[in-house]
């Protein structure tokens, strides 16, 4: 596959994380708690898509809390097994690239877009059709891993993502693990440039403090090592934490946006 394409079959690429409904339900825990928090409201009448909703787990469990969610991937297969296992009268999926999405402007209150950047061949050109669709004063929930996390998360080799492009596929065809290694891991920096259209309101520190509240103590169990570790990380060492989850909230051009 060129580098330039989509990852466009990612439910055969990675089966695991594709089909562990169990994983991807708890995700959508915490993103339901984080909207939740946010909002403040009835989310029953806010339309949702979900941008990367690949077999469908997680836009299924949305629809049980949302007024219409639709879920979106260019990953055919996977669509296929949503539509015929996930079925909800407020529930659509779809064929459909991120890169130019079939919606009119500002139709959706939400965007769920979650660990996809990585995988597309353009994520700013993503990011503005999302902000494209999304209602003035709507969210995009954005979850990202971090390029300088130790543990690559794809793969699970320490340090693949630190590597140039070239070492990165040498070192997956040492670990035999694939041959050619596709995802596009940027760092806190560049994901703060990449969101720069929209204004950010950071969940991570919020979650990491409260992992209960926000349904993330299946990750950090408050009072244990890995909690206090990450408390720490998250305050003193920011721009090297494993991952985040910001709220981007599409503001009009000209009124400060934060990014």
């Amino acid at each position: 596959m060129d580098e330039k394409e989509y990852q466009g079959h990612f439910s055969e690429i990675y089966p695991e994380a594709a089909y562990s409904f169990d994983v991807r339900e708890r995700k959508a825990h915490t993103m339901l708690a984080v909207l939740r928090n946010f909002f403040k409201e009835d989310l029953k009448q806010l339309r949702l898509l979900d941008l990367g909703s690949s077999t469908g787990t997680i836009a299924y469990y949305l629809a049980n809390h949302f007024g219409q969610v639709i879920g979106a991937d260019v990953d055919g297969g996977a669509v296929n097994f949503a539509t015929q296992n996930f079925q909800k009268a407020n529930l659509n999926f779809a064929l459909i690239d991120g890169m130019s999405l079939a919606f009119r402007d500002s139709v959706f209150d939400v965007v769920i877009w979650a660990h996809i950047y990585e995988h597309v061949p353009d994520a700013r050109r993503v990011l503005g059709e999302i902000r494209r669709v999304l209602r003035p004063g709507g969210i995009c929930y954005f979850a990202a891993d971090n390029r300088l996390q130790v543990w690559e998360p794809h793969h699970r080799l320490p340090f693949l993502s630190w590597l140039p492009r070239p070492m990165s596929h040498l070192y997956l065809r040492l670990a035999g693990r694939g041959n050619t290694y596709q995802e596009k891991l940027v760092s806190y920096e560049s994901l703060r440039v990449l969101v720069r259209e929209f204004l950010v309101v950071d969940y991570t520190p919020k979650i990491v403090r409260s992992p209960a509240l926000f349904c993330a103590d299946y990750m950090l169990a408050e009072g244990s090592l890995k909690h206090k570790l990450a408390n720490w990380a998250v305050k003193y060492a920011y721009g090297l934490f494993p991952g985040y989850i910001w709220l981007l909230q599409k503001i009009e051009k000209g009124s400060g946006a934060q990014g």
